[in-house]
């Protein structure tokens, strides 16, 4: 994309008679491109695009097959079916100020959306916990709402709300086959994993057996991690990264939120969730927070020490769950 075609979407998006100032990308994003637009009059938005070129992931088979639950599905079909889902549940998202899937500025999916230039729930965590307990407090009411809206199949919302019908039988089942992948690469890439293949692959299988069935799912970020909360001028929590989002068992998404937050996830904590489901699921993130950091680095992400540092440590948490 030019600057040319930016700045041609940024008048589209914020109104004419502006001009663009700068286009300035914002760390994070390793599927699509994230940049802040800043114009001449100091208004800002932040643009979103899809395009391979912006995606540090290298490629693999069913990566734009939406019927997976776990494919990136990038893209804007998958961002607008998420954000209409979460705002319809009153779940803060930034607004969108445009959307252009048909080339009208660019050749790629492009989406320009609210800037929001507050701190993360992530920074706000670590700066200060006492003033992050009323946005905990809100994204708890958040996830409440999330965790109310049910659906009859599991999916991404843009399958399920589509009519669509997901690849495998079950949740659990879906996530089982995707932890046996993670466990063979992560394997092929480190011997520490490699030796303990039998023993990790037994403890999936034998967790996966006792789970029982489910019928009805709730809505999920998937990757609900402090860094994909933002904190707007009202102190309300902003979800963001919101393609992922998917009806699915709302163990999944309290799994990674506890991985994410440590001790700081007590505000979030809720009853009546299936021990079971919890197990194998963390098990299961853990296998896939070192397989996918793994992948990740044979591409050219940038901030390879960090994304090394990822994969080890949840290595060895995957290890200690499997340890005699």
């Amino acid at each position: 994309m030019t600057r040319e075609q930016l700045a041609g979407a940024a008048r589209a998006a914020l109104g004419g008679g502006r001009r663009l100032e700068a286009a300035e990308r914002v760390a994070g994003g390793s599927k699509k491109g994230v940049y802040r637009l800043v114009m001449d009059d100091a208004t800002t938005a932040i643009a979103y695009l899809w395009d391979d070129a912006e995606n540090y992931w290298p490629a693999a088979e069913g990566d734009d097959d939406l019927t997976d639950p776990f494919s990136p599905g990038p893209g804007l079909d998958p961002f607008q079916a998420a954000h209409t889902r979460l705002d319809a549940l009153g779940v803060r998202v930034p607004a969108i100020r445009l959307v252009d899937r048909d080339g009208a500025h660019c050749p790629a999916d492009l989406a320009i959306v609210e800037d929001l230039q507050g701190e993360s729930l992530e920074e706000l965590l670590a700066r200060d916990r006492r003033a992050a307990a009323p946005v905990m407090a809100r994204l708890a009411e958040s996830l409440e709402a999330m965790r109310g809206h049910r659906a009859p199949a599991y999916g991404k919302v843009a399958v399920v709300d589509g009519g669509r019908t997901s690849r495998g039988t079950s949740c659990e089942g879906v996530v089982l086959d995707r932890a046996l992948r993670d466990l063979a690469e992560a394997a092929s890439r480190d011997p520490r994993i490699a030796d303990a293949r039998d023993r990790l692959e037994e403890r999936l299988l034998s967790l996966a057996a006792v789970v029982r069935p489910r019928a009805e799912y709730t809505v999920v970020h998937g990757e609900l991690g402090p860094d994909h909360v933002l904190v707007d001028a009202d102190g309300s929590p902003v979800v963001i990264d919101i393609e992922g989002v998917m009806y699915f068992d709302v163990e999944w998404e309290h799994v990674f939120l506890r991985i994410r937050l440590h001790d700081a996830y007590r505000p979030l904590e809720v009853a009546g969730l299936d021990g079971h489901r919890l197990a194998l699921y963390m098990l299961a993130q853990r296998l896939s927070l070192t397989a996918g950091p793994l992948r990740l680095l044979d591409g050219d992400f940038p901030d390879r020490a960090f994304m090394a540092g990822i994969a080890e440590y949840n290595l060895k948490q995957a290890l200690e769950l499997v340890r005699a």
